[in-house]
């Protein structure tokens, strides 16, 4: 089934959606928002999934949906972890500014902000015109409640839904190879996710070894920036990372465990090739600009600017949008 949240209050209003994003239904008669269904899954689950079915047959009251109208999913969730999964990515960006690893394990989680996610079509205002702006794109699961160190199989079993998460990373308050001054890995500004949330069994034969085998497409003002498979190249899966995430912590229902920017190796093991010369492109500008630099010896991607638009999106084989469309529009 899959599932979003519209705006209404700070929790956001509960609609079951249909498969090909056109239409919804209030998910009210059965739970009134996402974060009540995580917390009872076992419960609202089964009649939520009924609901899906029946919107699909068209034997129940809908609406058109409206991306435009959602909030996140999780408008607030109760704890974040992130992690770089894709290693080609730091490992770039310390290329290009000629940086050592930082010592500990690559793609560690470590703890990121959800208090407060932007809404998947929100505008992101650009406060400083010399912000080095850049929207980091990847993928995020969402968990129901798991004991503290829980094997794979029960990480596996608790993840109740995946969606697309786009963080915004400030680079001019950070070190050249994309680490702030301690070395960790960038901090987000915000966050959002994409309008619809669904469980793994709609993804079908994309969603295997705990990873979402589909390209990630990414846009800047029409013009393809990238399309990396976000099932490949993973140094670690998203089933990995919640089993890591439960190793010394319990999760509550509602944990978001988050990894990106999708990053793909270039044929010879290097950096990527763009877009426009047939290679899978990137998912975030710092990777464009790494990629130039180390390539060509001078970076032609500028950061984001106000009039920018930026767009976050994954189809399906038969080219249908899975989860929506994340779309800031770039405002001075």
């Amino acid at each position: 089934m899959k599932l979003a949240s519209l705006k209404h209050g700070r929790d956001g209003r509960l609609v079951v959606v249909s498969r090909d994003l056109t239409r919804a239904t209030d998910a009210f008669i059965v739970v009134p928002t996402l974060q009540q269904a995580l917390d009872e899954w076992e419960r609202h689950a089964p009649a939520l999934s009924a609901l899906a079915e029946q919107l699909d047959h068209g034997s129940v009251p809908s609406f058109r949906f409206h991306e435009h109208d959602c909030a996140a999913p999780l408008p607030r969730a109760y704890a974040r972890r992130h992690a770089a999964a894709w290693p080609s990515h730091p490992a770039l960006l310390r290329q290009a500014a000629g940086a050592e690893a930082p010592a500990g394990e690559a793609g560690a989680l470590t703890p990121a902000a959800s208090d407060g996610f932007l809404g998947p079509r929100d505008p992101l205002g650009l406060d400083d015109p010399a912000a080095s702006l850049d929207l980091s794109a990847g993928l995020a699961v969402i968990t129901g409640d798991l004991p503290r160190g829980a094997d794979a199989t029960a990480a596996g079993e608790a993840i109740r839904l995946v969606t697309l998460v786009a963080e915004v990373i400030r680079h001019d308050r950070l070190r050249p190879d994309g680490l702030d001054l301690d070395g960790a890995e960038a901090p987000a500004l915000a966050a959002s996710l994409a309008p619809v949330v669904v469980t793994p069994d709609e993804l079908g034969q994309a969603w295997r070894d705990g990873a979402v085998h589909r390209p990630l497409l990414v846009s800047r003002n029409g013009k393809p920036l990238g399309c990396p498979d976000a099932g490949a190249d993973l140094g670690r899966s998203l089933l990995a990372l919640v089993a890591e995430a439960a190793r010394h912590r319990a999760l509550g229902a509602g944990t978001i465990v988050s990894a990106g920017p999708v990053s793909n190796r270039g044929i010879d093991g290097g950096p990527g090739r763009p877009k426009a010369e047939g290679g899978a492109g990137y998912a975030c500008l710092a990777e464009a600009r790494a990629a130039e630099a180390l390539t060509g010896g001078w970076v032609r991607t500028p950061y984001l600017a106000a009039g920018d638009r930026l767009r976050v999106e994954m189809k399906d084989a038969g080219g249908h949008s899975i989860f929506g469309a994340i779309e800031h529009d770039v405002t001075g």
